[in-house]
């Protein structure tokens, strides 16, 4: 499997190299790195100054290069009614995205004895695979420790290993 990384908007190159760790630790695959897309032009809500995760999907699935593409950007994204999202993808699609935006906030409930810098890279790792995760047709898993866990605050996220539980392993590989 190959997985083309698109950044879209300014994409900091750790974050880069974390995703492309991620996928490629959890996945075993080939991870390209796209060169960087401007904002969609359509994907701004002026009412919830916000961007619409739907728009990235879309920009990921047409100009990557990879059987899986997925988009990170640093903007705040929400979808449908939610609130904000860290990321969306459609099962079995091939297009998926992540927002580092609200990866970013050091409220992890104070699990972590670990540097912000780490939390924060572990948290893009997480968000990565698990998105892609859904592009293979995984989805939710109750496993509290599986990446594929459901995590609608950073303290999930924080608490969720960065690998499949052997459940979803299974029905990847």
């Amino acid at each position: 499997m190959h997985v083309d990384i698109v950044p879209v908007g300014d994409v900091p190159a750790v974050v880069k190299r974390e995703a492309s760790a991620g996928v490629r630790a959890v996945y075993d695959c080939d991870v390209t790195i796209h060169g960087d897309e401007p904002i969609p032009e359509d994907a701004y809500d002026n009412s919830r100054d916000q961007y619409r995760a739907e728009e990235f999907i879309e920009l990921a699935s047409r100009v990557g290069t990879g059987e899986k593409n997925i988009a990170i950007t640093p903007n705040d994204l929400f979808y449908r009614r939610r609130n904000y999202v860290f990321g969306l993808a459609y099962l079995d699609g091939n297009g998926s995205v992540i927002s580092t935006y609200r990866l970013q906030t050091s409220s992890d409930g104070g699990i972590a004895s670990k540097p912000a810098s780490e939390v924060f890279a572990d948290r893009v790792r997480k968000e990565v695979v698990h998105e892609i995760g859904h592009t293979l047709g995984l989805e939710h898993c109750d496993n509290k420790r599986c990446v594929m866990n459901f995590s609608p605050t950073v303290r999930e996220v924080d608490v969720k290993e960065e690998n499949l539980c052997g459940s979803c392993s299974r029905l990847v590989h």
